[in-house]
């Protein structure tokens, strides 16, 4: 079911968590958030979305973390139901695609209703303090293609990394559902 991303609530105080990657490695919020901010992306290895715009969200998440913007991606799908989207799929996924960032398992999706995420990809820029500053797409393109691309993310994370805030205009993600349990 395709759907979009929620309204953004500005200064929200980004929930904590401590999730495990697919070798059992956990990560903690605190110690993901660059002196910049942070990127948190709900994404899934088996969305035609995600497909279509991981090559881009790889390129940026590279240039948020030269920024001091740390990354990471968390799939909080029932793997049960959607097998592709398991532990070691997402670590082939990650591999293939050359993640920089970690990619963390939200088993019991405690994690995405925090969030109140609602599809992949969801996108949720934290400034430097934790706050909420940026819940939109990653660009402008439909479905990765088109030209003349508009790094939506990447403007909006360095306004953020800038000045602590995020742009007042966002336009949502598109996206498939979170499967949820």
């Amino acid at each position: 079911m395709l759907l979009d991303s929620k309204d953004i609530k500005f200064d929200w105080q980004a929930a904590k968590f401590d999730l495990p990657d697919p070798d059992g490695k956990s990560y903690a919020i605190d110690e993901l958030m660059g002196e910049n901010g942070l990127l948190i992306a709900f994404v899934c290895n088996h969305c035609p979305y995600v497909k279509a715009i991981i090559s881009h969200l790889v390129e940026d998440a590279k240039i948020l973390q030269e920024k001091g913007i740390g990354v990471v991606a968390i799939s909080a799908n029932d793997y049960k139901k959607y097998p592709e989207d398991s532990p070691p799929k997402m670590k082939l996924f990650a591999e293939k695609h050359g993640f920089t960032f970690p990619y963390l398992i939200d088993e019991e999706q405690t994690t995405a209703r925090a969030y109140d995420a609602v599809c992949t990809p969801d996108f949720f820029g934290l400034n430097s303090s934790g706050e909420l500053q940026y819940r939109g797409r990653l660009d402008n393109l439909k479905m990765g293609h088109g030209e003349n691309r508009v790094p939506e993310l990447v403007n909006a994370m360095n306004l953020i990394a800038e000045t602590g805030k995020g742009p007042r205009e966002q336009t949502a993600s598109i996206g498939c559902s979170i499967k949820w349990k």
